[in-house]
């Protein structure tokens, strides 16, 4: 069963910061990402989405490739391959991947222009060295799918400083909420 957390961050550039970095710890196996989307809201509310995955170029490759294999079985691989990319793109277009994206472009309009929300689908993670590895990286948790106690750790992972102890009574720790957006306006 996979786990969903949104992160807020103040810009595109420190969610797409965060996201590259659990990147790196998936390609060290202590995390599975099932994806991970950045919403960004602009001025005027418009919200754009920003994919780990375009399904509409992966299908129109996918798509010239079996067009072109096809055409070249009836003696016609450019129309071939021209159908196929074609049909792939628009079936690619029409495919929801990973999180669903009316729900990013739903929860992500709340937020203030400039900010951005980066949606994990975690399938599988090591918690203890990923939220030692996230620690004081910032944000504000606006909403999650762990349990109370899971989600109280990502709270404290990544509002703590890098050289904080988990304890919250340390001296030197920094207050849940300090420094970090606010994701509504």
């Amino acid at each position: 069963m996979s786990d969903l957390v949104v992160i807020v961050y103040p810009t595109e550039a420190k969610a797409e910061e965060m996201r590259q970095k659990l990147l790196e710890l998936q390609k060290e196996y202590l995390i599975e990402i099932g994806d991970a989307a950045i919403a960004v809201m602009h001025e005027g509310g418009k919200i754009k989405l920003n994919q780990l995955m375009n399904t509409t170029a992966l299908g129109a490759v996918s798509g010239s490739f079996w067009g072109l294999l096809i055409g070249a079985i009836f003696l016609m691989p450019v129309f071939g391959a021209a159908l196929g990319a074609a049909s792939g793109a628009l079936g690619g277009a029409l495919t929801d991947y990973g999180v669903n994206d009316g729900f990013m472009k739903e929860l992500s309009s709340s937020l203030q222009p400039g900010n951005a929300a980066l949606f994990v689908l975690v399938r599988k993670m090591t918690a203890d060295k990923v939220l030692e590895a996230i620690k004081g990286t910032g944000g504000v948790v606006l909403k999650t799918s762990l349990d109370h106690t899971r989600e109280q750790a990502l709270r404290d992972a990544i509002s703590a400083s890098p050289g904080a102890v988990e304890h919250p009574s340390t001296p030197g720790a920094v207050p849940a909420g300090t420094g970090a957006p606010s994701p509504v306006g």
